[in-house]
Protein backbone atom coordinates (compact mmCIF):
# COMPACT_ATOMS: atom_id res chain seq x y z
CA UNK A 1 0.00 0.00 0.00
CA UNK A 2 1.06 3.56 -0.74
CA UNK A 3 2.14 5.55 2.31
CA UNK A 4 -0.40 8.35 2.75
CA UNK A 5 2.09 10.76 4.28
CA UNK A 6 1.60 14.33 3.18
CA UNK A 7 3.53 17.46 4.06
CA UNK A 8 2.05 20.92 4.52
CA UNK A 9 3.89 24.16 5.14
CA UNK A 10 2.12 26.62 7.42
CA UNK A 11 2.10 30.41 7.14
CA UNK A 12 5.22 30.91 9.26
CA UNK A 13 7.25 28.43 7.21
CA UNK A 14 7.03 25.32 9.40
CA UNK A 15 6.42 22.03 7.64
CA UNK A 16 4.17 19.47 9.26
CA UNK A 17 3.78 15.85 8.17
CA UNK A 18 0.47 14.00 8.43
CA UNK A 19 -0.06 10.30 7.87
CA UNK A 20 -3.78 10.68 7.37
CA UNK A 21 -6.54 13.24 7.16
CA UNK A 22 -6.75 14.55 10.75
CA UNK A 23 -9.79 13.30 12.69
CA UNK A 24 -9.18 15.09 16.01
CA UNK A 25 -8.59 18.85 15.89
CA UNK A 26 -7.69 21.29 18.66
CA UNK A 27 -8.19 24.94 17.66
CA UNK A 28 -6.44 27.69 19.62
CA UNK A 29 -8.10 30.62 17.83
CA UNK A 30 -11.75 31.76 17.94
CA UNK A 31 -12.04 32.84 14.30
CA UNK A 32 -10.37 29.63 13.12
CA UNK A 33 -12.78 27.56 15.22
CA UNK A 34 -15.64 29.33 13.44
CA UNK A 35 -14.00 28.61 10.08
CA UNK A 36 -13.47 24.92 10.87
CA UNK A 37 -17.15 24.69 11.81
CA UNK A 38 -18.12 26.41 8.54
CA UNK A 39 -15.95 23.94 6.63
CA UNK A 40 -18.16 21.15 8.04
CA UNK A 41 -15.62 19.92 10.58
CA UNK A 42 -17.65 20.25 13.77
CA UNK A 43 -17.46 16.51 14.53
CA UNK A 44 -13.67 16.53 14.26
CA UNK A 45 -13.17 19.51 16.59
CA UNK A 46 -12.32 18.14 20.03
CA UNK A 47 -10.80 21.13 21.86
CA UNK A 48 -11.31 24.91 21.68
CA UNK A 49 -10.47 28.00 23.77
CA UNK A 50 -12.81 29.77 26.17
CA UNK A 51 -12.95 32.65 23.67
CA UNK A 52 -14.30 30.42 20.88
CA UNK A 53 -17.84 31.79 21.13
CA UNK A 54 -19.10 31.17 17.57
CA UNK A 55 -21.10 29.13 16.93
CA UNK A 56 -22.26 29.47 20.50
CA UNK A 57 -23.19 25.85 21.19
CA UNK A 58 -19.58 24.64 20.80
CA UNK A 59 -18.81 25.94 24.30
CA UNK A 60 -21.04 23.23 25.76
CA UNK A 61 -20.12 20.39 23.38
CA UNK A 62 -16.33 20.74 23.12
CA UNK A 63 -13.54 20.58 25.69
CA UNK A 64 -12.25 24.03 26.75
CA UNK A 65 -8.45 23.97 26.86
CA UNK A 66 -7.80 27.45 28.29
CA UNK A 67 -7.43 30.85 26.62
CA UNK A 68 -5.44 31.91 23.56
CA UNK A 69 -2.46 33.09 25.64
CA UNK A 70 -2.65 30.44 28.37
CA UNK A 71 -3.42 26.92 27.21
CA UNK A 72 -3.67 23.86 29.41
CA UNK A 73 -1.09 21.53 27.87
CA UNK A 74 -2.20 18.47 29.82
CA UNK A 75 -5.86 18.90 28.78
CA UNK A 76 -4.72 19.09 25.16
CA UNK A 77 -2.55 15.98 25.54
CA UNK A 78 -5.50 14.00 26.95
CA UNK A 79 -7.62 14.91 23.92
CA UNK A 80 -5.09 13.07 21.70
CA UNK A 81 -5.38 15.51 18.78
CA UNK A 82 -4.02 14.65 15.33
CA UNK A 83 -3.42 18.35 14.64
CA UNK A 84 -3.45 21.68 16.49
CA UNK A 85 -4.36 24.86 14.63
CA UNK A 86 -2.78 28.06 15.99
CA UNK A 87 -2.06 31.65 14.92
CA UNK A 88 1.14 33.67 15.15
CA UNK A 89 -0.44 36.77 16.67
CA UNK A 90 -3.03 35.12 18.94
CA UNK A 91 -0.81 32.42 20.39
CA UNK A 92 2.79 32.71 21.60
CA UNK A 93 5.80 30.88 20.23
CA UNK A 94 6.18 29.24 23.66
CA UNK A 95 2.68 27.78 23.35
CA UNK A 96 3.41 26.40 19.88
CA UNK A 97 6.71 24.87 21.06
CA UNK A 98 5.08 23.33 24.15
CA UNK A 99 2.50 21.53 21.99
CA UNK A 100 4.71 20.21 19.19
CA UNK A 101 5.41 16.92 20.95
CA UNK A 102 1.66 16.27 21.30
CA UNK A 103 0.67 16.74 17.65
CA UNK A 104 1.71 18.68 14.55
CA UNK A 105 0.95 22.40 15.03
CA UNK A 106 -0.15 24.37 11.96
CA UNK A 107 0.24 28.14 12.45
CA UNK A 108 -1.54 30.78 10.41
CA UNK A 109 -0.18 34.31 10.00
CA UNK A 110 -2.79 36.64 8.61
CA UNK A 111 -2.23 40.26 7.71
CA UNK A 112 -3.88 40.56 4.30
CA UNK A 113 -7.10 39.32 2.72
CA UNK A 114 -4.88 37.21 0.47
CA UNK A 115 -3.30 35.50 3.52
CA UNK A 116 -6.79 34.66 4.71
CA UNK A 117 -7.83 33.02 1.44
CA UNK A 118 -4.58 31.07 1.42
CA UNK A 119 -5.33 29.78 4.93
CA UNK A 120 -8.82 28.65 3.94
CA UNK A 121 -7.45 26.87 0.89
CA UNK A 122 -4.71 25.12 2.90
CA UNK A 123 -7.11 23.95 5.60
CA UNK A 124 -9.32 22.63 2.80
CA UNK A 125 -6.41 20.46 1.63
CA UNK A 126 -5.32 19.35 5.11
CA UNK A 127 -8.81 18.22 6.12
CA UNK A 128 -9.87 16.99 2.67
CA UNK A 129 -12.72 19.50 2.43
CA UNK A 130 -11.48 21.31 -0.68
CA UNK A 131 -14.99 21.85 -2.08
CA UNK A 132 -16.21 23.49 1.13
CA UNK A 133 -13.09 25.67 1.25
CA UNK A 134 -13.62 26.75 -2.36
CA UNK A 135 -17.23 27.65 -1.58
CA UNK A 136 -16.15 30.01 1.25
CA UNK A 137 -13.35 31.50 -0.87
CA UNK A 138 -15.88 32.22 -3.62
CA UNK A 139 -18.31 33.80 -1.12
CA UNK A 140 -15.57 36.03 0.26
CA UNK A 141 -14.38 37.05 -3.20
CA UNK A 142 -17.94 37.82 -4.25
CA UNK A 143 -18.56 39.90 -1.11
CA UNK A 144 -15.24 41.68 -1.55
CA UNK A 145 -15.90 42.62 -5.19
CA UNK A 146 -19.36 43.88 -4.25
CA UNK A 147 -17.98 45.92 -1.33
CA UNK A 148 -15.18 47.45 -3.43
CA UNK A 149 -17.81 48.59 -5.90
CA UNK A 150 -19.88 50.08 -3.06
CA UNK A 151 -16.97 51.93 -1.40
CA UNK A 152 -15.14 53.19 -4.48
CA UNK A 153 -16.71 56.66 -4.61
CA UNK A 154 -16.94 57.18 -0.86
CA UNK A 155 -14.60 59.73 0.74
CA UNK A 156 -11.52 58.73 2.72
CA UNK A 157 -11.91 59.34 6.48
CA UNK A 158 -9.15 59.73 9.07
CA UNK A 159 -9.65 57.54 12.11
CA UNK A 160 -8.16 55.96 15.21
CA UNK A 161 -9.15 52.40 16.16
CA UNK A 162 -8.94 51.79 19.92
CA UNK A 163 -8.62 48.26 21.29
CA UNK A 164 -7.59 48.83 24.93
CA UNK A 165 -7.71 51.24 27.87
CA UNK A 166 -5.23 51.62 30.78
CA UNK A 167 -3.05 52.08 28.84
CA UNK A 168 -4.84 53.27 25.71
CA UNK A 169 -3.85 51.05 22.79
CA UNK A 170 -4.80 51.22 19.12
CA UNK A 171 -4.44 49.19 15.96
CA UNK A 172 -1.24 50.32 14.25
CA UNK A 173 -0.03 49.07 10.88
CA UNK A 174 0.93 45.59 9.68
CA UNK A 175 -2.14 43.78 11.00
CA UNK A 176 -5.49 42.50 9.74
CA UNK A 177 -7.52 45.29 11.39
CA UNK A 178 -5.48 47.91 9.54
CA UNK A 179 -5.99 46.05 6.25
CA UNK A 180 -9.75 46.12 6.78
CA UNK A 181 -9.66 49.81 7.70
CA UNK A 182 -7.87 50.48 4.38
CA UNK A 183 -10.51 48.46 2.56
CA UNK A 184 -13.13 50.73 4.18
CA UNK A 185 -11.25 53.81 2.87
CA UNK A 186 -10.30 54.72 6.41
CA UNK A 187 -6.87 56.22 6.93
CA UNK A 188 -5.51 54.95 10.25
CA UNK A 189 -3.73 57.89 11.90
CA UNK A 190 -1.55 55.44 13.86
CA UNK A 191 -0.61 53.20 10.92
CA UNK A 192 3.01 54.38 10.96
CA UNK A 193 3.51 54.02 14.73
CA UNK A 194 5.96 51.51 16.16
CA UNK A 195 4.43 48.11 16.72
CA UNK A 196 1.21 46.50 15.61
CA UNK A 197 -0.82 47.67 18.62
CA UNK A 198 0.95 50.75 19.96
CA UNK A 199 0.19 52.51 23.23
CA UNK A 200 -0.84 56.10 22.55
CA UNK A 201 -1.11 59.33 24.49
CA UNK A 202 -4.66 60.44 23.82
CA UNK A 203 -3.88 64.04 24.78
CA UNK A 204 -1.75 64.17 21.62
CA UNK A 205 -4.43 62.82 19.31
CA UNK A 206 -5.07 66.17 17.61
CA UNK A 207 -1.44 66.80 16.77
CA UNK A 208 -0.79 63.16 15.87
CA UNK A 209 -3.37 62.97 13.12
CA UNK A 210 -6.59 64.65 14.30
CA UNK A 211 -9.04 61.86 13.49
CA UNK A 212 -12.51 62.57 12.13
CA UNK A 213 -13.71 59.31 13.66
CA UNK A 214 -12.73 57.41 16.78
CA UNK A 215 -13.62 53.72 16.66
CA UNK A 216 -14.02 51.84 19.95
CA UNK A 217 -13.74 48.11 19.40
CA UNK A 218 -16.04 45.76 21.31
CA UNK A 219 -13.10 43.45 21.99
CA UNK A 220 -10.77 42.81 23.70
CA UNK A 221 -11.72 45.78 25.94
CA UNK A 222 -15.37 46.59 26.77
CA UNK A 223 -15.44 50.34 26.15
CA UNK A 224 -18.19 52.41 27.78
CA UNK A 225 -19.93 55.67 26.90
CA UNK A 226 -17.67 57.60 29.26
CA UNK A 227 -14.62 56.32 27.34
CA UNK A 228 -16.15 57.62 24.11
CA UNK A 229 -16.74 60.96 25.80
CA UNK A 230 -13.20 61.13 27.17
CA UNK A 231 -11.59 60.24 23.84
CA UNK A 232 -13.85 62.61 21.95
CA UNK A 233 -12.65 65.49 24.13
CA UNK A 234 -9.15 65.07 22.70
CA UNK A 235 -10.33 65.59 19.11
CA UNK A 236 -11.96 68.35 17.08
CA UNK A 237 -15.53 67.02 17.38
CA UNK A 238 -14.64 63.58 16.03
CA UNK A 239 -17.50 61.15 15.73
CA UNK A 240 -17.06 58.27 18.19
CA UNK A 241 -18.45 54.95 16.98
CA UNK A 242 -18.62 51.66 18.87
CA UNK A 243 -17.76 48.89 16.42
CA UNK A 244 -18.02 45.12 16.47
CA UNK A 245 -14.40 44.07 16.93
CA UNK A 246 -15.11 40.62 15.52
CA UNK A 247 -15.94 42.17 12.15
CA UNK A 248 -12.53 43.88 12.02
CA UNK A 249 -10.30 41.25 13.58
CA UNK A 250 -11.77 37.80 12.90
CA UNK A 251 -10.35 36.27 9.75
CA UNK A 252 -11.75 33.10 8.21
CA UNK A 253 -15.37 32.79 7.12
CA UNK A 254 -16.42 35.78 9.25
CA UNK A 255 -15.60 38.13 6.35
CA UNK A 256 -18.75 37.04 4.55
CA UNK A 257 -20.71 38.76 7.35
CA UNK A 258 -18.23 41.63 7.67
CA UNK A 259 -18.87 43.16 4.23
CA UNK A 260 -22.58 43.96 4.82
CA UNK A 261 -21.61 45.19 8.31
CA UNK A 262 -19.05 47.58 6.77
CA UNK A 263 -21.73 49.02 4.48
CA UNK A 264 -23.95 49.74 7.49
CA UNK A 265 -21.00 51.29 9.28
CA UNK A 266 -20.34 53.64 6.37
CA UNK A 267 -24.00 54.67 6.39
CA UNK A 268 -23.69 55.52 10.08
CA UNK A 269 -20.64 57.65 9.29
CA UNK A 270 -22.46 59.50 6.52
CA UNK A 271 -25.54 60.20 8.65
CA UNK A 272 -23.44 61.76 11.37
CA UNK A 273 -21.60 63.78 8.76
CA UNK A 274 -24.77 65.35 7.44
CA UNK A 275 -25.92 65.97 10.97
CA UNK A 276 -22.71 67.83 11.84
CA UNK A 277 -23.00 70.12 8.87
CA UNK A 278 -26.54 71.02 9.71
CA UNK A 279 -28.12 69.22 6.77
CA UNK A 280 -31.45 67.94 8.00
CA UNK A 281 -33.03 65.74 5.39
Amino acid sequence: MEPKTKSFTDQIGNTITLNDTPKRIVSLVPSQTELLFDLGLEDRLVGITKFCVHPYHLKSTKKIIGGTKKVHVEKIRLLQPDIIIANKEENTQEIVESLKNIAPVWVSNIITLEDNLEMIEELGKIFSVRTQARKWIDKINYGLADFKQYIKDKPVKRAAYFIWKNPYMVAGGDNFINELLKLNKIENIYEKNEGRYPEVVVQKMRIQGDPQIVFLSSEPYPFKDEDAFELGRHTHHAQTIFVDGEMFSWYGSRLVKAFPYFKQLRERMILEDDHDHGHHH
